[in-house]
């Protein structure tokens, strides 16, 4: 995985498991997925809340660690915000 992605599992709606990626991309974050490790990557047009709260955990992680600067997760911060304006997020921990 590059310095840009960042990768989770989670179920689908049909309770098979299923691989996410999210990669940075000219300044935005792009959702794929795949349904086993030797498949294609396909884009995931529609990230759920649960999806996003899962980025931004991974670039708190990154950020921790100074593999994502500070700024990136005050901007996902604010576009989950803007997507899902009902959201809970948690404190940052650093």
């Amino acid at each position: 995985m590059a310095k840009t992605e960042i990768g989770w599992k989670k179920r689908d709606e049909e309770g098979q498991r299923i691989q996410v990626e999210a990669r940075r991309m000219g300044g935005r974050w792009l959702f794929y997925w795949r349904p086993a490790r030797f498949e294609r990557w396909e884009s995931l047009d529609k990230p759920t809340q649960e999806d996003w709260l899962k980025l931004l955990e991974g670039i708190e992680r990154g950020a921790n660690r100074r593999r994502f600067p500070e700024e990136e997760v005050v901007r996902v911060r604010r576009r989950i915000l803007e997507l899902f304006p009902e959201a809970e997020i948690p404190d940052w921990k650093r």
